[in-house]
C-alpha cells in the first residue's frame, strides 16, 4: 500500500508472476509485471529486484544508483538515480 503524507492511501499494488495490478484512485489497471507498473507509477524506471533487497537491510549495487541505508533501522530508505540523466530520487518511509 502507498501512503501520502497524510497517511491516506494513495495506491494499491499486487502482483504475481506474469501480471501487477494497480488500485488507485477508484481505477483499476493491470500490467505485464511489477516493473511495468512501478515505472508507470513513479514516472521513471526503478531497479524492483534491487528495492526489495534495499527493504531487506542489504546494500544491492546498481549501476547509475546510490542507496542510503543508514537509516534502514528507522523505516527509512534513500535511492538516488545519478545516470541516466534525468537523475530521481527515491524515498521510502516504511511505516511498522
Amino acid at each position: 500500500m502507498l501512503l501520502t503524507p497524510l497517511g491516506s492511501t494513495a495506491a494499491a499494488i499486487h502482483w504475481m508472476p506474469g501480471q501487477a495490478v494497480l488500485h488507485a484512485r477508484g481505477e483499476t489497471r493491470q500490467f505485464n509485471d511489477l516493473d511495468q507498473l512501478i515505472t508507470q507509477l513513479l514516472g521513471t524506471p526503478v531497479p524492483v529486484t534491487a528495492l526489495f533487497a534495499w527493504l531487506a537491510g542489504q546494500a544491492q549495487e546498481v549501476e547509475g544508483w546510490q542507496v542510503d541505508l543508514s537509516a534502514q533501522d528507522q523505516g527509512k530508505i534513500l535511492a538516488r538515480r545519478l545516470s541516466p540523466e534525468p537523475s530521481a530520487e527515491l524515498r521510502v518511509v516504511l511505516d511498522n
